[in-house]
């Protein structure tokens, strides 16, 4: 008789017990993760009535490479071009919520008389929002489209790279036992460094092999390519000392700017759910119902923590990032929960052997409970924000709606000179790591195998060294010599002030690179011939320079068209896969006079006027995706229109406003912008309707919306009569607004 291993056991009992257990719960409408967990305990070694798993270091193993596929999926998903849109926004709230929740569980663990790793991990575990329920929820209450929602998506994707860091950070304080500042900065400086390299060299090389190997590419062999680059990268990360999901998260990421990215998205979905089937289902099998009993009264601590902690802390970040009251409240009640990363943290503790073994039961059980919870949080999140709204006092709340006016305000006006020393900044970080990194990897990697293998003569050792500097010159020009002339830089050198910071800064990159060169030749030779090599280089930099800038440029748009490829790309798709009789996808926005603000677009009938299609509608962070004939078109909107060139120029005839010879013509040089105003007891405006106000005729602005008592209404009636206290919305040109008063 064939003898049959206990793996292929092993994985028919967990897979079998995950498709029962899971069936149900997509009949009942709860998450999966839940029900892989629940399937995980029903083989698990606590409950005596199934058969249970024969080989749990076996399924670990296949855990461990779960949690591996289910980082490089959401690597695929993060995208660092996303993390640069998200905004200030999202990024300070995410911060504010992560550090409020870190200290939180940090706090309440020393308080039960835990020790400092055991706490340190639970604040770790309480920090992460769940982005799979979110999602869920988001999708089955239909709110994706909402503000908050888009705000929300923001912060998952801060979160992410924050908890990267901190289990990052959790790796170094369990592994050293210390909590020295100054270990914590250099684990820090070391993910940032290699975080650095590896995006560059990344988009460099990675997006130019899938495109020159495109004719040879069908789904197979994508597929054992993307998972071959996600296990290298994984090698690569433990190597210098990080965790395999970090090594996965980045090569995600670093795909996921690839124009083949969604193919690969696709390809990897079987493979990142059946290893992250086993892996919740491993989570389930360590659930013991005794220690959870023993544990109860922490755990329904921790839940009402995780809930409260996060709407206190993600609310409080939204307001002091500038969103409304309403908005920051519907976030916070979003966050609630936690989920997969607070599960990969726990896993990471006790792979460590550094965590009690209570801490992973507990993490499970209050993922448990706030995700049956979250759906409930989200539905009445707005009527608790109205009601909170009602409750404070008027004064607070007024404050609070200046202060958002203010802050959006603040976000809008960046100077050309922060453009400018931004760019600096991050060029010099970029260059200096890239710089370091080839030091490094010249003196410590190259130089010793060949030293070992090969003459160590002194010839040897200086022709080393001088390829290498040789590799490193386009890098140290740029460094020293390199200035680019973009718009926001020909206005800032036309101020003396800023002139002498420019002058300072282009000093400090001429030491810096002479820093470099000599740090290279020290480590192969001595310091003087550092100081010689840093002046004798320096000077040739100068005299080939227009070779160098040459070789440079050729580097620098071989990496920006790869970094900007997946747009490029999909612009073509726009005009010649979802256009192929002559149409196209045009931007067109909607001018505050504009005939066709208020109506919707069954109203408008341009499908079946004009044969028109409008693809999608973005109203401040709203993106409105294949709107329906409900949907209606406001003034300022920006659409993205489906049509041939005759098309799009009836339809422009339609929106463009109507010409009025009576009335004085207004500036039209300004930008299109949303203002409010608040009627106070001495306005000119307050006790008089919309038509008598002159508003419209003084200011060539269209009043959208009014909100009063909490109350908002869109559209309103010209025979409206403004009263104290309304908040009005009006949308018109901001240099006419600004010239008539209409200032917040």
């Amino acid at each position: 008789m064939t003898h049959l291993p206990n793996l292929i056991y092993d994985l028919a009992l967990i897979l079998g017990a995950a498709g029962c257990v899971t069936l149900l719960f997509k009949k009942i409408k709860l998450p999966l993760v839940l029900g892989y967990i629940m399937a995980g305990f029903i083989v698990g070694p606590y409950f005596d009535f199934l058969p249970t798993v024969m080989e749990k270091e076996n399924i670990q193993i296949w855990a461990d490479i779960g949690v591996i596929f289910l980082l490089f999926s959401l690597g695929l998903e993060f995208s660092f071009k996303k993390l640069l849109k998200v905004g200030g926004s999202a990024s300070i709230t995410a911060i504010v919520e992560v550090s409020f929740m870190v200290i939180a569980g940090y706090g309440t663990g020393r308080l039960l008389g835990w020790t400092n790793i055991d706490s340190l991990f639970l604040g770790g575990i309480l920090a992460i929002s769940s982005t799979t329920i979110i999602m869920r929820t988001f999708e089955e209450m239909n709110v994706k489209t909402q503000l908050f929602a888009n705000l929300v998506f923001g912060i998952l994707i801060v979160e992410d790279l924050v908890a990267i860091l901190l289990m990052v950070l959790l790796s170094t304080m369990a592994v050293s036992q210390q909590f020295a500042g100054g270990e914590m900065l250099f684990s820090v400086l070391k993910l940032v460094f290699f975080l650095i390299v590896w995006f560059v060299c990344g988009i460099f090389f990675i997006p130019t092999l899938l495109r020159k190997a495109k004719d040879l590419m069908n789904d197979e062999t994508l597929l054992v390519v993307s998972l071959s680059l996600c296990l290298l990268m994984v090698v690569f990360a433990v190597k210098v000392g990080f965790s395999p999901a970090l090594g996965a998260f980045i090569m995600g990421s670093i795909l996921a700017e690839t124009t083949k990215a969604e193919k690969i998205e696709h390809l990897i979905k079987p493979v990142k759910d059946l290893f992250g089937a086993v892996f919740f289902v491993s989570v389930g099998m360590m659930i013991d119902p005794q220690m959870i009993a023993q544990y109860a009264g922490p755990i329904i601590l921790f839940c009402v923590i995780v809930i409260s902690g996060k709407f206190i802390g993600a609310t409080s970040g939204a307001l002091v990032s500038g969103q409304s009251l309403q908005t920051s409240v519907q976030t916070g009640m979003s966050l609630t929960q936690i989920g997969e990363f607070s599960f990969i943290i726990a896993t990471l503790g006790l792979s460590l052997k550094v965590t009690s073994s209570f801490l992973y039961p507990i993490a499970v059980a209050v993922s448990a409970v706030t995700t049956f919870t979250t759906p409930f949080l989200v539905k009445f999140s707005a009527p608790f924000s109205k009601w909170i709204e009602k409750t404070l006092p008027a004064q607070w709340v007024e404050s609070l709606s200046n202060y958002q006016q203010s802050g959006n305000n603040a976000n809008t006006n960046d100077s050309n000179w922060q453009k400018v020393l931004r760019s600096k900044i991050i060029n010099i970080v970029i260059l200096s790591i890239i710089l370091l990194s080839l030091v490094a990897l010249s003196s410590e990697y190259v130089w010793p195998f060949i030293s070992a293998n090969f003459s160590g003569a002194a010839w040897v050792k200086a022709t080393t060294a001088i390829v290498t500097l040789l590799l490193m010159s386009p890098f140290l020009w740029a460094m020293a010599l390199r200035t680019h002339y973009s718009p926001a830089f020909t206005e800032v050198v036309k101020i003396k002030r800023y002139k002498r910071i420019l002058y300072i800064i282009r000093f400090l990159r001429l030491c810096l690179a002479a820093v470099f060169i000599c740090l290279l030749m020290f480590r192969f030779f001595s310091i003087y011939a550092g100081i010689v090599g840093a002046i004798v280089l320096l000077m040739l930099l100068f005299v080939f320079a227009q070779k160098i800038q040459a070789f440079y440029d050729k580097l620098e748009s071989r990496f920006i068209a790869n970094y900007n490829q997946r747009e490029i790309d999909d612009a073509k798709k726009n005009r010649s896969e979802l256009a192929p009789w002559d149409a196209h996808i045009v931007r067109i926005g909607i001018h505050p006079l504009s005939p066709v603000g208020g109506k919707t677009l069954g109203e408008l009938r341009w499908r079946d006027r004009l044969e028109i299609n409008v693809v999608s509608i973005k109203r401040g962070e709203i993106n409105i995706i294949l709107p329906m004939r409900e949907d209606k078109i406001f003034p300022g909107d920006e659409l993205h229109v489906l049509g041939t060139d005759a098309q799009i120029k009836r339809l422009m005839a339609i929106i463009r406003p109507a010409k009025n010879k009576d009335k004085k013509p207004v500036s039209s040089s300004g930008e299109i912008v949303l203002k409010k105003i608040i009627i106070r007891q001495n306005s000119p405006f307050s006790g008089k309707a919309i038509r008598e106000s002159g508003i419209r005729e003084n200011s060539n602005g269209l009043i959208v919306g009014i909100e009063r008592n909490g109350k908002r209404m869109l559209n309103p009636e010209s025979n409206l009569v403004f009263e104290e206290n309304d908040v009005v919305f009006i949308v018109g040109e901001e240099k006419a607004m600004k010239r008539l008063g209409f200032r917040d």
